[in-house]
């Protein structure tokens, strides 16, 4: 595995290739309540989830080193915790959102997303948070939101029955490794590592499914939304919630 620092040209185009992938993806989905990978997510919630977390990626970058984020990771509090906090987070924000449809969730995600790729060129050695002792820059943070789109780009596109691989799998290993410092890495396949470290499996659904989940485990996500439940999906580094010693 690569453990070197991701060139930063390389950074930059891995970020606008995973935020066209979303946006093209976007344009292509016809079902928005089909399942997705991200356990009792419906497609319209991750979209509605990749909107919140532009957004704080913004907010975070905008008032690095002084960020909600940067506050959290400087407590040095163990992966488990970190991705516990962050989980809830993801939980309630996604549970205020306004209703409103898949096309314009990911609108507002490119709104934020094209913002904080305007603005962190000129911020790249900024320091963004410090976690156990080590500096980590706006560059750094910069590679886990590479990592952050192109897992949900991977989403979406299983979601709608489509394969989906980076174009530079390499560089999203290399960016993990800097940007995601409370996670692993496991061993393999650069993509497939990314995806099991994550929390998902490379094969899903199983092929004897179809796309999208078992029709049983509908009614019970079903019920849950009836109890206002918002579950959380699988890791995606430093915006949706992760699981440790993956």
């Amino acid at each position: 595995m690569e453990r070197t620092p991701p060139d930063r040209c390389r950074v930059l185009e891995c970020y606008q290739d995973g935020v066209r992938a979303i946006r093209a993806l976007a344009e292509r989905a016809a079902d928005w309540d089909a399942p997705t990978p991200c356990p009792d997510w419906r497609l319209i919630d991750l979209a509605g989830h990749l909107r919140c977390v532009a957004e704080n990626f913004l907010e975070y970058l905008q008032d690095a080193p002084d960020s909600r984020l940067a506050t959290l990771f400087a407590r040095d509090a163990a992966a488990a915790v970190l991705i516990r906090q962050q989980a809830r987070q993801n939980a309630a924000e996604l549970a205020v959102l306004p209703p409103e449809p898949g096309p314009a969730r990911i609108m507002a995600f490119g709104v934020s997303a094209g913002a904080y790729a305007d603005l962190m060129p000129d911020m790249w050695d900024r320091t963004h948070l410090i976690y156990r002792g080590t500096k980590y820059t706006v560059g750094d943070h910069a590679g886990a939101a590479c990592v952050e789109w192109h897992l949900h780009a991977w989403d979406m596109a299983r979601a709608m029955g489509e394969a989906y691989q980076p174009r530079d799998p390499d560089l999203l290993v290399s960016a993990w490794h800097w940007g995601v410092p409370h996670l692993p890495l496991t061993p393999g396949d650069a993509w497939e590592a990314v995806l099991r470290s994550s929390g998902r499996s490379p094969r899903w659904p199983d092929p004897a499914e179809g796309p999208g989940r078992p029709r049983g485990r509908r009614a019970g996500r079903a019920a849950q939304a009836a109890r206002g439940v918002v579950r959380r999906p699988p890791a995606a580094p430093g915006g949706a919630a992760g699981r440790p010693a993956r």
